[in-house]
């Protein structure tokens, strides 16, 4: 493909992607970098994972983009008795026209496109494990059957911070199939002028539906033919590595407060996340910087603390954006060939 061709899609994803940026800032007020972190998860085919205090908009958030998008959607309440068939659906025995009773699958509502998982971590581990097929092979098995989720699929789910009560820690594996965390902080002083005005006069904006599942599925492919140069690429691969304890990139503070680091996936997060960028920049090639920018929210749930850093009350941001620090744009040059 030339390079006019590749120019021209690429103008036009930024103006699709603006289009379903506008809708929803009918309805959410602030909160731009989270919006953009949702959206790139959206575009790549990834899944969100929302965390902050109750009443910060994560909810309205979501549902506000199933409004801009023309995709089957709903929403699931955890709660601690929650079951996993509650979510994933149950065989029921039913009589045929014949008389003779037989098993048919009740679909749950985890059967839809974007699954709003709100309030994720109420809900007991083996709940919310029930997920994993559906967020890493968009599918689910029920009774030895295996039934196909329809695509584009999504799992966009909020959490309250775990040191509430009632509340149950994310497993290891879940964290690491959401592709984003992202951490909604609290409105300023104009931010919340603004929403005040919308929620006490009686203003009710919607967004209008200005995108479908095959315009998704077409710009997923656009954002997987973005270059990615070989040293950019490296610099992603080497971010990663630092963040595992003892290893050839280790940085001091991997070593003191890292138990567990990232796993490929944070490389793939990165990577992908860097090439929405790029477009969203108007160029086809991803830069060391579109890297550094989306490295938190591909990393920060992929790392696993250890107790020093848990006593000291040290975020795992924190220990992220010093390794970045230390990290070179510019690494040794690979001395053996990849496939």
């Amino acid at each position: 493909m030339n390079d006019a061709s590749m120019q021209q899609r690429t103008d036009a994803f930024r103006q699709a992607y603006q289009r379903v940026f506008n809708e929803i800032g009918k309805v959410i007020v602030g909160h731009q970098d989270i919006v953009h972190g949702v959206l790139t998860c959206l575009f790549v085919g990834g899944h969100t994972l929302l965390e902050g205090v109750p009443g910060l908009g994560k909810t309205l958030l979501i549902r506000t983009l199933s409004q801009a998008l023309d995709l089957k959607f709903n929403r699931i309440q955890f709660t601690p008795d929650l079951m996993p068939s509650d979510i994933i659906g149950t065989n029921i025995i039913n009589e045929g026209a014949d008389g003779k009773r037989v098993f048919t699958f009740q679909p749950g509502p985890l059967f839809a496109q974007i699954v709003l998982a709100d309030e994720i971590n109420r809900a007991t581990p083996k709940t919310q494990s029930a997920l994993l097929e559906a967020m890493q092979e968009q599918s689910i098995t029920v009774g030895g059957t295996i039934h196909q989720l329809e695509k584009p699929f999504f799992v966009m789910a909020t959490q309250n911070p775990i040191e509430q009560e009632g509340t149950y820690p994310l497993p290891e594996a879940q964290l690491d199939r959401f592709f984003f965390k992202l951490i909604v902080n609290y409105s300023g002083r104009e931010e919340m002028a603004t929403i005040i005005d919308r929620t006490t006069k009686g203003e009710y904006p919607q967004a209008s539906k200005v995108m479908d599942g095959r315009e998704i599925r077409e710009w997923q492919q656009l954002i997987r033919e973005v270059l990615v140069a070989p040293p950019v690429q490296d610099f992603a691969i080497r971010l990663v590595l630092a963040t595992h304890p003892e290893g050839e990139f280790a940085t001091a503070e991997t070593n003191k407060y890292i138990r567990c680091g990232a796993s490929p996936r944070g490389a793939q997060a990165i990577v992908l996340a860097a090439k929405v960028r790029a477009l969203l920049e108007g160029r086809y090639n991803v830069s060391f910087e579109d890297v550094r920018k989306v490295y938190l929210p591909a990393l920060r749930h992929r790392v696993l603390l250890n107790f020093e850093a848990q006593a000291e009350n040290i975020p795992s941001d924190r220990v992220l954006n010093a390794i970045m620090a230390e990290v070179k744009e510019k690494g040794e040059p690979l001395t053996v060939s990849r496939a």
